[in-house]
């Protein structure tokens, strides 16, 4: 009775309602915790409440490389690719810690840029000034007041961003940000749940496949290889640490309309360690070039030496 108590009362705080007719409530408290309850007859074994807390602290990309969940010579490259104005999107599972990679990655912006963050529930914190957050927001009990992320997406084009970040993607806005990203926008970031590199491709096709704009397939794997750049992908490994366990250039769709995705970095396993049971292994270049090599070489960044080898290749959705 006391957690019933505490989640109505935190339902009424964020104005959201949780009943038996609403049995979901995502809400955030002041300290920027995020809460999930799930409340019966949804929850069969009684109430139940997750709460996500986040660091007060703002971690940097030096903190990432000690816990060894990244390189710093792999950082160096997506910054590097943030600078080139490549969009880029960080696919990973549940918990796997794409937000708090997307927080990290957007102090890689450029200060003057004018940043635009969407979310469901916000939890970004985006580590530069000039930032604009904009949040969804439920319909009341009379069904008004209603604002999606597609509002959003459709709204934002009209604020000027240099920068578009949209927290996650879960449907039909995709296709909002598709087309987004394909009128000017580069450099822009978003995350999705897909355990590799092809699987977000197909993922994002998918959910535009769920927008009401009816696109045959053809063009609209085309649109998505021309707004997608960089997949870094983010997984969540056997001994629970989180790392970044590949990036991926999105290259070109093959000839047989498949998507065909240029490998750059992968982790490569190396083992066990005893007693502990720690996944041992590191974030290599494969020594493939990007196509936009000479972009990067022309703003003044270094390409990984492995990487200059400049062997050719593309990997296809087979793997």
């Amino acid at each position: 009775e006391d957690l019933e108590g505490l989640c109505q009362n935190l339902a009424q705080y964020v104005g959201k309602t949780l009943s038996i007719e609403k049995p979901f409530l995502e809400a955030r408290l002041p300290d920027g915790s995020r809460v999930a309850v799930v409340a019966p007859p949804a929850a069969r074994s009684g109430l139940t409440v997750s709460i996500r807390r986040f660091a007060r602290e703002r971690l940097k990309p030096e903190q990432l490389v000690g816990w060894g969940s990244a390189t710093m010579e792999a950082l160096d490259f997506i910054k590097a690719c943030l600078y080139c104005k490549r969009n880029t999107v960080v696919a990973g599972g549940t918990g796997s810690g794409k937000t708090t990679l997307l927080n990290i990655l957007s102090s890689y912006f450029p200060d003057g840029d004018r940043i635009i963050v969407m979310e469901d529930v916000s939890e970004l914190q985006v580590q530069k000034e000039h930032v604009v957050y904009l949040e969804t927001r439920p319909a009341d009990h009379r069904g008004r007041g209603e604002v999606t992320m597609r509002d959003l997406l459709r709204a934002v084009l009209r604020l000027r961003p240099d920068r578009i970040i949209v927290g996650e993607i879960r449907g039909g806005e995709a296709m909002e940000l598709v087309q987004a990203l394909t009128t000017g926008h580069g450099g822009s970031m978003t995350t999705l749940h897909a355990n590799h590199a092809i699987d977000a491709m197909h993922r994002l096709e998918t959910m535009c496949l769920m927008s009401d704009i009816n696109l045959p397939v053809g063009p609209l794997r085309s649109q998505i290889m021309s707004a997608i750049d960089v997949v870094v992908q983010q997984n969540r490994l056997r001994d629970g640490s989180r790392r970044i366990v590949g990036i991926y250039e999105a290259e070109k769709i093959g000839e047989q309309g498949e998507y065909v995705m240029r490998p750059l970095f992968q982790f490569q396993h190396e083992g066990m360690e005893v007693g502990t049971g720690r996944v041992l292994g590191a974030l290599r270049p494969t020594g493939i070039m990007p196509t936009f090599a000479e972009d990067i070489e022309a703003r003044g960044f270094h390409l990984p030496p492995a990487m200059k080898a400049g062997r050719r290749g593309g990997m296809h959705h087979e793997r």
